[in-house]
This record gives structure tokens, C-alpha cells and sequence, in this order.
């Protein structure tokens, strides 16, 4: 499918320019969300005390701080982002923390603002796969690193891993009237979620000794309601498609997708499936 790039970005741009307060205000449930692959991505990325990392796709920053902990004062963590808005909440978030040695640039991630080989690390955390030319992205990350940089991305896997996603997108779909979606569509929540399509990205932009990995990622809450919350508030394709309805035919939606979401409640709440993948790789 061919898509007009410059209208997609800044379709996105203006979406989370919108989105940008109730996904910071998530911040906490999707630390847990997350915790373990955030970790995971530093690590595979090889993110020492004193590397200079950039961090494409940054977003409100939840997990530049944990860059910035791990590279410690000598190191230098630079955050950027398309959306203006969510980047204001990532500098206010690092400055609350304290980190002197974070920066943050709103910038496009298939056109990076930075020096060639000027970085020892990168990653991008669930935003790779928004990108409307995810190998665009991530040749300017090969750019942006220094011979023998490490780089880790991380994005959602299949459709059948990832049942939430897949029943979000179907049932908001059918409500809106409109046809079902191919779910690796370009810039979709599970665009790079084909197996082997991350490495042969990565290889075709320059990397070395690429590899993934799949992990289970369940996001915990305490009732389904809390995660349409979580949804509603960010700008995610699901929230595209329901806010072009009539505000009644929207929330019956809504209502919809709660009653089908419901079927991963548990005794310990509500507990939605997904799979990521990490994949790391050499300049």
C-alpha cells in the first residue's frame, strides 16, 4: 500500500500532540507494562556508563530515564521525538529527575538532526513500527552511531500474539464500516511484526550481527475499563478510527470492544497478551 509520508507524519504529529498529557499520565502502567524488555533493550544495546545514546521515537521519556541512570553524569542521552507537545513532558520529566545530561529534539525519525557516527548506542521503543519507512529510520540510526555502536528497537510482534491489538482494530473497524485492515499495514501497530521482516530491515540498512528476539508481555490492570482508558488517551490507530464517528456511535463502539475485551479478566484482574520483539544489532 502507498501512503503520502508527509501527510501520515503529520497526521501522527497532531495525534500525539493531542495525546500527549494522558500518555504521560500512564506513565506508571506502562513502566510495569514494559519494565522487563525496557530492560532487556538497554542491555542488547550494550548501554554503558559515559555512552552518549539516542533515543528515536522517545516519546514522554520513560525510558530515556532509565538511560539516563545507566549512563550515569559522564554519559549524554538525547531524546527525540515528531510530536513538540510529548517532548516538553520528556524534558519536564527529566528535569524532575534531575538528569542534567538529557537533551531532547523534536525531530523526524527518518531524518535525524544529528552528526554522522556521533552516538554509541540507539534504540527506539514501540515507535519503529509507526514509521511510514521503517528502513529510512533505521539507516539514520546506523548513521547516527559510531563504528561497532549497538542498536536495539522493540515493536509488536504477530497479530495472533497480540490479541487486544487485532480485536481493538477488527472491532473498531466494523463500526466505522469499513473494511478489515491488513494487519502489517505500513505504519500500524503490527506493521513490523512479520517474522524475519525486523532482520532483513536491519540488514538492508548496514547493521552486523543482527538478531531477534520474541518476549511475552502481558499488560496487567486491574479491570478492562483501565485499559480502554489507557487506550483512549493515547493516539493510537483505534482511537483515529472511532474519533471520526457521531460521539453516540463512538461509544457504542466502545462499549463493544469493552464486552469483547473483557474475556482476559482473571481472579488478579484484567491481563492482556502481547508479544514483543527485540531487535539488536552492530554498526
Amino acid at each position: 500500500m502507498n501512503i503520502d509520508a508527509q501527510a501520515f507524519k503529520s497526521a501522527q504529529r497532531q495525534q500525539w500532540d493531542a495525546s500527549a498529557a494522558g500518555w504521560n499520565a500512564h506513565s506508571a502502567p506502562i513502566r510495569a507494562w514494559l519494565a522487563t524488555a525496557t530492560d532487556a533493550m538497554l542491555e542488547m544495546a550494550a548501554i554503558q556508563p559515559g555512552s552518549r545514546v539516542l533515543d528515536v521515537a522517545a516519546g514522554a521519556g520513560d525510558q530515556t530515564l532509565d538511560i539516563a541512570r545507566r549512563v550515569g553524569p559522564q554519559g549524554f542521552v538525547l531524546a527525540t521525538d515528531l510530536s513538540p507537545a510529548i517532548l516538553v513532558l520528556a524534558k519536564e520529566n527529566a528535569a524532575r529527575a534531575g538528569f542534567a545530561h538529557v537533551a531532547t529534539q523534536v525531530a523526524d525519525g527518518e531524518q535525524l538532526p544529528v552528526d554522522d557516527a556521533s552516538f554509541d548506542a540507539a534504540i527506539c521503543r514501540l515507535g519503529l513500527m509507526f514509521f511510514p519507512a521503517p528502513l529510512c529510520g533505521l539507516r539514520e540510526m546506523h548513521r547516527a552511531l559510531r563504528t561497532g555502536g549497538g542498536v536495539c528497537t522493540l515493536v509488536f510482534s504477530r497479530p495472533e500474539k497480540n490479541p487486544c491489538i487485532a480485536m481493538l482494530m477488527a472491532t473498531a473497524l466494523k463500526h466505522a464500516g469499513l473494511p478489515p485492515r491488513d494487519p502489517y499495514q505500513i505504519g500500524g501497530l503490527l506493521s513490523l511484526g512479520k517474522p524475519g521482516l525486523a532482520d532483513e530491515l536491519f540488514n538492508a540498512a548496514g547493521f552486523h550481527d543482527v538478531a531477534t528476539t520474541t518476549l511475552d508481555a502481558p499488560f496487567k490492570l486491574p479491570s478492562v475499563k483501565h485499559y480502554l482508558d489507557f487506550v483512549r488517551s493515547s493516539a493510537s490507530p483505534i482511537q483515529q478510527i472511532l474519533g471520526r464517528l457521531e460521539p453516540a456511535a463512538a461509544e457504542a463502539a466502545w462499549a463493544d470492544i469493552e464486552q469483547r475485551l473483557a474475556m482476559f479478566t482473571t481472579a488478579d484482574g484484567w491481563v492482556g497478551p502481547n508479544e514483543l520483539l527485540l531487535t539488536a544489532a552492530r554498526r
